[in-house]
């Protein structure tokens, strides 16, 4: 295929269009309050724009409005403690603001923060500030929201831009409006784009539909919490989770289908921009360029590093190199842009185990945890397994090429395949990756599959459809490593048994129970209760399936955006859960 531009649209940016609208003589004198999704900087610019000119201007984020106050109005070096009353909403899940919070406690330490529903939905929270000096200060903070249809067409209640102005301070009786942003108008405009094209009648629609979004934005590192809040990163989860879910509807599967192949959707916002633009455009594939970016920009770690201290995801051909130089059968599949999941058998006497790494390309610490397994049960005799590093190389290339721009964003969009699906979850030809992990049950007949995954290592928002991500709402704030167990009917009793195993040898790991306990706590101050069963500090989750192996253990590790000491941690952990899987099995697996 050849690229063609389905939109290129320029758009005002909204600070300059208030700076500019208050600017004028009728506004002199005046009390203005605004919400919009710019940073601090450039908020407090603008706000010095207008007092030049008379005007008493104060602008907030409409982002994570409560955290940003605290962030930017609060002194935290007086603060004892903070009680805050939020709204609870009648459309949306009833935590929604409490989650919005997230991750406040963080910033004054266990107890020092109490979050309580108000028990109306009046868009602010109530704060009263307790002073170490024994003051005690009472706030309102704003969180102008408005209620509308999202993507699907089902209703949301999502942070938006607003408008206060009024002859004193506090009042609005010359403007209380709802205005759409740039940041609001620019997502508006993608996702109604890609509505309105003329889509082929099958999938794919396309190979690559790229949404190149430039805004101002910003970053806002929390230190104390070791968060990022990134309207990018936000803009890029909410359109990549709402064309999917366009093209779900469009081609008559359900919501949430895995086996939707509608090509590879590419969100690329990038902020700093003083001149806000959206372009979407289709594009063909172009694997060796995308490779090149990756080479040249060092966003893989190099071939040669030992696999413990590997501080980032190695390049896929350090995978293979590590492949290629290990003895055993090796087998391999194609991928749609061309790129080889590569497998190796490596037959022997005990009970065969399957570990696999990177079918969601985002997640790598399992890329490297299913490395460091394998390295190690090849030294051991009789050692029976099957391994696949990295399942999704396309992904994995789409992973990279995002992380240029944003090393720190959690790249949902890099997820899945270039067809656009859950590699797992295909059952139709061309099988491509599939065939990889049916290679690798059918050569070494494993019963169990160790699958390594991973989730966001920090909160995963979509902002403008109702701001908790639909089908994730469990993955939306880390919650420390857990497992997911997975059987066939009639497999429940060695698949308990495994799990049990498992988490009681995993509490023997060095820093997992702290590193656990410490993100279950802040969870659970904005979340409530962790949903989950807990073994000797591991949250766990069990269900019944027919799908692959009769029994299934997947990690989730909350490594998405690691580096450094904290991805070594990540991979260490999925490499410890791996070979305590496959030594448990051995006195487990039927016979």
């Amino acid at each position: 295929m050849t690229a063609s531009t389905v939109l290129d649209l320029p758009l005002e940016r909204t600070l300059h269009a208030w700076v500019r609208r208050f600017s004028q003589p009728r506004w002199h004198g005046r009390h203005v309050e605004g919400w919009l999704f710019e940073g601090r900087a450039e908020r407090l610019a603008a706000e010095q724009q207008l007092a030049a000119v008379g005007v008493h201007a104060r602008f907030h984020s409409a982002y994570k409005p409560l955290v940003q106050h605290f962030i930017d109005h609060v002194n935290l070096e007086q603060l004892a403690a903070a009680h805050v009353r939020y709204p609870v909403p009648a459309t949306g899940p009833r935590q929604r603001f409490r989650l919005e919070a997230y991750p406040l406690a963080a910033l004054l330490g266990e107890d020092a923060l109490r979050l309580e529903p108000r028990g109306d939905a009046n868009p602010w929270y109530d704060v009263q500030l307790h002073l170490r000096d024994g003051q005690c200060l009472e706030q309102r903070v704003r969180a102008p929201n408005r209620a509308h249809a999202d993507t699907t067409g089902a209703a949301a209640l999502s942070p938006c831009g607003w408008l206060r102005a009024g002859t004193q301070a506090g009042a609005a009786d010359l403007l209380d409006i709802a205005v759409c942003t740039d940041f609001e108008r620019a997502f508006h405009h993608a996702v109604q784009a890609v509505r309105e094209h003329p889509w082929p009648p099958g999938e794919p629609y396309f190979e690559r539909l790229l949404l190149r979004i430039d805004l101002p934005g910003f970053e806002q590192p929390i230190a104390w919490a070791d968060e990022t809040i990134s309207t990018a990163e936000a803009l890029h989860e909410d359109l990549y989770f709402s064309l999917l879910e366009f093209f779900q509807q469009h081609s008559g599967r359900p919501l949430g289908d895995r086996r939707l192949q509608p090509g590879q959707i590419v969100p690329d916002v990038r902020t700093g921009s003083a001149a806000p633009r959206v372009r979407v455009s289709l594009q063909p594939f172009d694997a060796a360029a995308q490779d090149a970016l990756a080479a040249r920009k060092g966003l893989r770690a190099a071939a040669g590093q030992p696999l413990e201290s590997l501080d980032r995801a190695p390049a896929p051909e350090h995978i293979a190199q590590i492949l290629q130089s290990w003895p055993g059968r090796r087998f391999s599949a194609p991928t749609r842009q061309g790129r080889t999941v590569w497998g190796l058998y490596h037959p022997g006497t005990q009970c065969p185990v399957f570990i696999s790494g990177g079918q969601h390309a985002n997640e790598t610490s399992g890329v490297v945890g299913a490395l460091r397994a394998a390295e190690a049960l090849r030294q051991q005799d009789g050692a029976h397994f099957a391994l696949i590093a990295l399942e999704n190389p396309d992904g994995y290339a789409l992973h990279a090429e995002l992380c240029a721009w944003h090393a720190g964003h959690m790249h949902h969009a890099a997820r899945y395949t270039a067809l656009g699906d859950d590699v797992e979850y295909r059952e139709t030809a061309p099988l491509l990756e599939r065939e990889a992990r049916q290679a690798a049950l059918a050569l070494s007949g494993a019963q169990l599959h160790v699958n390594l995954h991973g989730y966001p290592a920090h909160e995963w928002t979509r902002p403008l459809s109702g701001y908790v991500p639909r089908g994730f709402e469990q993955w939306m704030c880390p919650k420390g490593f857990f497992l997911i167990l997975r059987h066939h009917a009639g497999w429940q009793q060695p698949a308990r048994a495994l799990l049990e195993a498992v988490c009681a040898q995993l509490a023997q790991v060095p820093g997992l129970a702290e590193f656990n306990a410490r993100q279950r706590a802040l969870y659970e101050r904005h979340a409530g209760p962790l949903p989950f069963e807990v073994l000797h500090g591991i949250a766990c989750m069990q269900t019944q399936t027919a799908h692959d192996a009769p029994v299934t253990l997947v990690t989730e590790f909350p490594d998405e955006t690691v580096c450094g000491d904290a991805f070594r941690f990540a991979h260490t952990v999925q490499m410890h859960t791996a070979l305590a899987a496959a030594q448990a099995w051995q006195g487990i697996a039927p016979r």
